[in-house]
């Protein structure tokens, strides 16, 4: 507990765990960070929609095991196949907000 004393805000203790903005490290937790939203906006959108995994792997033209890995963070997922999922497996269109 030492460790995080004269911690008070959440950035302060990201930083102190993962590293400044910009480092390796910091990197791949914020890559993870995304991959997690993104799974959980999948998650969401599938229930929200009543399909399965596997139903939306069909309709999506990709497998349940695809699905399955992005809705738990796992899977590596290019722009395009993202697009895919969620315009014709949930007929969603998605926005792009660059920072």
């Amino acid at each position: 507990m030492e460790k995080y004393k004269g911690i008070r805000t959440f950035d302060e203790l990201i930083e102190l765990e993962y590293g400044k903005i910009g480092s390796e490290s910091r990197n791949r937790y914020e890559e993870g960070a995304q991959m997690f939203i993104v799974g959980e906006m999948l998650k969401a959108a599938r229930k929200e929609a009543k399909l399965t995994q596997e139903q939306l792997a069909e309709k999506a033209g990709t497998k349940k095991s695809y699905i399955s890995k992005l809705e738990n963070g796992k899977g590596n997922i290019q722009l395009s196949t993202l697009i895919r999922i969620f315009e014709k497996g949930l007929n969603r269109k998605i926005g792009l907000t660059f920072l």
